[in-house]
Order: structure tokens, then C-alpha cells, then sequence
């Protein structure tokens, strides 16, 4: 591998092709929805596990000591419970726009094409497909 390391995203819908992001197109690999005074811990109060909380819209792909891939769907007008989740790369395979609000109250709106790559720092939040198409997502949550 040459010194321009690219990040490998591996799909859940083909399992074993893969996406590469190269350094040079990271700009376009920026926080989702990210609290802005940084990232959250999980405490003994925090809401738990999505899978737990939305089984119905979150299944885990993959696990192994390092990384748990979660693949997400919903359809619009769909909320989740409050989950939290770890450290994330979110690489959305659909297009969709999305309303997440935190636990002080405040409320995110952003809008995803497919392929977009972003870091998610720690969080915990309650999600909401607010547009008019299925959100697809890929979630590798860091351990």
C-alpha cells in the first residue's frame, strides 16, 4: 500500500465489494449530525443498545473485537426509541433526509446521498426519517 492510505467501507448488500474513500476526497467525509461540544459517553442513565431499543429497524451485519457493523432501514415517517451509539463511521446507501434530536433538546436536519461517508462522534439521540424515501445505512461503530 502506497503512503495515500484510502479507508475501506465494506457494503452489507455485497459483502465483499467495497467502497474507497481517498485522502484527498476526506472533505467530503465530515461529523453527521454531530453534538457540537463533542463527542458523549455512555453512562449508566444513557439509552441503550439500538439494537435493543429499534430491532426492527437496526440488525448487526458483523462483530469481532474491533468494529460492530450495524446495517439501518426505515421508511419516512419512522422514529427510533433514544439509543446511544459509540464512536461511528456512517456510510449511507440511500438518499434521505433525517431530523435527530439529542438529550438537551436540540434538533438536527441533514440530508444524505447515497455514498456519503461521514464520522459520527459518540452520541446519543432519537432518529427520524423526515423525507419522502427509505433510509439504507451502514454503521461500523468503533469498540
Amino acid at each position: 500500500m502506497n503512503a495515500t492510505r484510502a479507508i475501506m467501507l465494506w457494503s452489507a448488500a455485497t459483502l465483499g465489494a467495497c467502497a474507497q474513500v481517498h485522502p484527498a476526497e476526506m472533505a467530503r467525509v465530515q461529523p453527521a449530525m454531530a453534538p457540537p461540544l463533542g463527542a458523549e459517553s455512555a453512562t449508566a442513565d444513557s439509552p441503550g443498545d439500538p439494537i435493543v431499543t429499534d430491532g426492527d429497524k437496526y440488525k448487526l451485519v458483523t462483530e469481532n473485537v474491533r468494529v460492530r457493523v450495524l446495517r439501518y432501514h426505515d421508511t419516512p415517517g419512522a422514529k427510533t426509541h433514544p439509543h446511544h451509539h459509540p464512536d461511528s463511521v456512517l456510510h449511507a446507501l440511500s438518499a434521505f433526509k433525517r431530523r435527530l434530536t439529542f438529550r438537551d433538546g436540540r434538533a438536527v436536519e441533514r440530508e444524505f446521498k447515497a455514498g456519503d461517508v461521514m464520522w459520527v462522534p459518540a452520541q446519543t439521540h432519537v432518529g427520524e426519517n423526515i423525507g419522502t424515501t427509505d433510509t439504507d445505512v451502514l454503521l461500523v461503530e468503533v469498540k
